[in-house]
């Protein structure tokens, strides 16, 4: 499998992530099916927060590192900085509390990639670098990154970490699929669009994207007229997204493959270095995602699919 490289990593990130958020000790038995089968297909990179499952997440990872005694072998992206009933957790001593808890639950003194969850655009980014530089410093983490922020943001950031010799953002992770959002899936959640694609296309930042595959769009088991899933409607129905889907449909039988692997191959073969977290539940879909990593889109292709 394809790898990104990452500035500090011991080795480079695959392209497919394994997304975590259901992990928790209670399902340790499918944890760990699922995270041997993972690395059975060649991933080497698990995703997580602080506050997935209330912190389950992480601690079935933990689980599963200690009993297979392959820490050095994989990296570990944890998030931290949510915002909390209480507001913004983008602070100094937040992001510490946070990456000690997170550190305690993952059973290491270090994760190999770090991001802040969400931004709080009444921080200037200056003193955000600095924190987690001060944490590369410690060892605490490898290397950094942002998850939701606008790519105004990651500019400015970048500026400054080279204007004062600093580590800056070694990637970002917004949602990149083919199906294009109309409104947030979440509260504060980026997806990308043409302006902010193209914005990656000239810094060359990479993306490690959620939602790649557009929560089972492209799944088949959804239509026009199938409106049961209110939040696949809200944020992905509307007729460019069905076009898409049409043509993801009509490429595919052109490839042999399943329209699902079109639409992780489109994330997979952009002009820049990606990667996409996947949620693979069983052993089929883990090897339908491996297989749609073998696939090659010409840019042509890439931006035909888009409606570019």
């Amino acid at each position: 499998m394809k790898t990104i490289e990452l500035p500090g990593l011991k080795q480079g990130v695959t392209q497919l992530i394994m997304g975590s958020d259901y992990f928790a000790p209670e399902v340790y038995e499918t944890v760990q099916t699922n995270l041997d089968a993972f690395t059975a297909i060649g991933g080497n990179t698990i995703d997580t927060a602080y506050i997935y499952y209330g912190g389950k997440s992480e601690q079935a990872i933990g689980m599963w590192l200690e009993e297979r005694g392959n820490r050095d072998q994989m990296n570990i992206w944890t998030k931290g900085a949510h915002p909390n009933k209480d507001g913004s957790r983008v602070s100094k001593a937040a992001i510490a509390e946070e990456l000690e808890i997170s550190l305690e639950r993952l059973r290491t003194s270090y994760v190999d990639l770090y991001a802040l969850h969400r931004d709080d655009l009444n921080v200037p980014v200056g003193e955000i670098l600095e924190w987690l530089n001060e944490h590369v410093e410690a060892g605490r983490i490898l290397t950094f990154g942002a998850s939701n922020w606008t790519t105004a943001r990651l500019a400015e950031a970048n500026a400054y970490a080279k204007a004062n010799g600093l580590r800056g953002f070694s990637f970002s992770s917004p949602n990149l699929s083919l199906a294009k959002a109309q409104e947030p899936y979440w509260a504060d959640c980026i997806s990308i669009d043409e302006e902010s694609l193209a914005w990656h296309e000239e810094s060359g930042l990479p993306i490690l994207s959620w939602s790649s595959q557009a929560r089972g769009f492209f799944t088949g088991r959804f239509t026009k007229e199938d409106r049961s899933d209110a939040d696949l409607v809200r944020v992905f129905y509307n007729d460019a997204n069905w076009e898409r889907y049409a043509r993801a449909e009509q490429l595919a039988k052109q490839k042999g493959v399943t329209t699902i692997q079109i639409a992780l191959a489109y994330v997979l073969n952009q002009a820049f270095p990606t990667s996409a977290i996947i949620g693979p539940r069983n052993q089929a879909e883990m090897e339908s995602c491996k297989e749609a990593t073998e696939l090659t889109l010409t840019q042509e292709e890439v931006q035909w699919l888009d409606l570019r």
